[in-house]
């Protein structure tokens, strides 16, 4: 299950654009990769919340999302 977690429990340095997001619109999403699990979150609202997914479920959505 995905979960919510408020900002700041991942350290700052460790966010980085999607290659996807570009600075013209509503499609910024930045990504964190800790140690068993990886971090998603709104690039415009970076206090915003954030989600975090297991490394299955991250897998699984880079493979559905890559077709």
């Amino acid at each position: 299950m995905n979960t919510e977690e408020p900002a700041g429990t991942v350290p700052e340095s460790a966010w980085f654009k999607s290659s996807y997001s570009t600075g013209s619109g509503g499609e910024c999403v930045e990504v964190a990769n800790a140690a068993r699990s990886t971090h998603v979150r709104d690039s415009k609202n970076k206090a915003g919340a954030m989600l975090r997914f297991d490394a299955e479920q991250w897998a699984t959505f880079v493979a559905f999302a890559s077709h």
